[in-house]
């Protein structure tokens, strides 16, 4: 397995074994003051996946573990309080407090000159805002996460730029956007009948940044009852925030349904599906889902709101990279002034390395509500990940906004009815396209596939309103219940274009 295969590491770290064993033996957390390197990270996952999963339990206070929503929304950390914010460093670190739905306790460690010492929990970091007079609890009762500030949009103001909280999630964006799609450490078995396993990060060291670099390195322990790994995120905010991780994965069981770096989004209707009466004209994070081959060729997959649960498939070997993307970026096609949904980053994945052969995975779930994520992507290797063996592999996350615009590509999608009269009539497709180097003495031509069904009408024409073309054709579905559809401009002068795929039910 290229870029994904078992490898066998040796880590001659003195004393390393004795440390990891004293820790654990007196206590269910890992970080302790003292030294600290990278490797004690892998040698800690090491050692956890040689023995059964242990969760880490913590009594929660009901003071905190039975606050309802609005109640723990209220409570926030004090700025004051902030580490580092008495400093002339380019990042502060807050924290969440423990309770409602995050009741999973996080240990978190602070480096400094490959030194660590942790962080502890005292009431005095948190005010409620309706009610500043309320008591929180005076024992340690931990965090459920925390999150970096840096002065990414202006000079004098920590902007919010990422967030860890709640399973192995966590979310950035880019530069004057709004947080939107999430991403998490590892998926396993998502989509599957018996349920899928949710990886936590329990442990992080954050190395404390430097006046001369805008980066910020996070280390961070994976533990499940399936797998668990060491994880290192270089994060650099900027137009687009980047994110360099490197990742190693011991196996406590054989995994045939793992999938690496798993994006999460919301995406409820626009205008190729609407499935709700709202005033708005779209609701989502995310518009589509884009991959770009190891062959080259990238895709357009545009997302769905279905009626049943959906799971799609798209094999490749050695991919250049998959997203989810939010290409509408015109508030007249949301109108929503809380939301902004034309501020959310999309997120983009870049494998560092060969990462062999797999397949992008695309699953999308029936929701009535935005305020369910129900898009999920990821990488799935086709390679079974054996128990008792190492798996290490690295890639880049770019959220914020696309940096693939040198070819044509899907701008819109829509589809309605072709002919009203018609008792079951046809479905009508529209897809516009922009192009770089439109120019309105070309016009290229359409070449439109259908699985199931037939394709007819199929039209060209030059849009000047997107800089580009507008393809449209009809689908006769002849009665099946599913059609997959593939659409590719083609250009004499050999020009690229973005491939459209849909996926079409009589439930659409």
């Amino acid at each position: 397995m290229k870029g994904l295969s078992t490898v066998f590491v040796i880590f001659f770290f003195l004393g390393m074994s004795s440390v990891c064993t004293a820790q654990e033996e007196s206590s269910p957390f890992l970080i302790q003051d003292g030294p600290f390197n990278r490797e004690m990270v892998i040698s800690y996952a090491r050692n956890l996946a040689r023995k059964p999963y242990q969760p880490i339990e913590q009594t929660i206070p009901d003071a905190i573990k039975n606050m309802d929503y609005d109640t723990y929304r209220n409570i926030a950390f004090s700025p004051k309080q902030a580490i580092w914010a008495k400093t002339d460093l380019p990042y502060q670190m807050q924290f969440f407090l423990l309770g409602h739905i995050f009741k999973n306790p996080i240990e978190v460690g602070i480096v400094e000159k490959n030194r660590v010492h942790t962080v502890h929990y005292h009431p005095e970091m948190f005010v409620n805002r309706n009610n500043p007079d309320q008591s929180l609890p005076k024992e340690e009762v931990g965090f459920s996460g925390f999150r970096l500030h840096n002065p990414m949009n202006r000079p004098d103001y920590f902007d919010e730029v990422v967030v860890f909280q709640g399973a192995s999630y966590f979310r950035s964006l880019g530069k004057k956007q709004n947080y939107g799609l999430s991403a998490r450490g590892l998926a396993v078995r998502t989509g599957d009948p018996k349920g899928e396993e949710f990886p936590v990060f329990r442990s992080f060291w954050i190395e404390k940044p430097t006046t001369k670099s805008n980066s910020i390195v996070v280390h961070a322990l994976l533990d499940s009852p399936s797998v668990a790994g060491a994880y290192r995120f270089t994060i650099r905010p900027g137009d687009n925030t980047i994110m360099d991780v490197e990742a190693t994965l011991f196996p406590r069981t054989d995994m045939d349904k793992v999938g690496l770096s798993p994006l999460t989004s919301m995406y409820m209707f626009s205008m190729n599906g609407r499935v709700a009466d709202d005033f708005r004209p779209e609701v989502h994070d995310s518009d589509g889902l884009l991959m770009e081959t190891g062959k080259g060729e990238r895709l357009w997959r545009p997302l769905a709101n279905p009626q049943t649960l959906q799971i799609c498939v798209f094999a490749d070997s050695a991919p250049v990279g998959f997203g989810l993307m939010q290409r509408e970026r015109n508030f007249s096609s949301y109108e929503d002034l809380e939301a902004a949904y034309e501020n959310r980053p999309g997120l983009w994945v870049a494998p560092v390395g060969n990462w062999g052969d797999g397949n992008v995975i695309l699953v999308e779930i029936p929701s009535q509500s935005e305020i369910h994520d129900n898009i999920v992507a990821f990488w799935k290797p086709r390679e079974l990940f054996k128990a008792g063996s190492e798996y290490s592999f690295s890639y880049r996350l770019s959220w914020g906004n696309e940096s693939i615009t040198d070819i044509a590509r899907v701008v819109a999608t829509r589809m309605g009815r072709a002919d009203v009269k018609h008792p079951t009539p046809d479905r009508l497709f529209v897809v516009d396209y922009t192009d770089p180097d439109f120019d309105e003495t070309i016009l290229p031509d359409a070449q439109v596939l259908a699985s199931a069904g037939k394709i007819s009408n199929v039209v060209v024409q030059k849009n000047p309103h997107v800089h580009g073309y507008r393809v449209s054709f009809h689908l006769q579905p002849d009665g099946v219940a599913l059609s997959e559809l593939r659409l590719e401009l083609k250009f004499e002068d050999n020009r690229k274009a973005e491939t459209w795929l849909y996926r079409w039910t009589s439930k659409s």
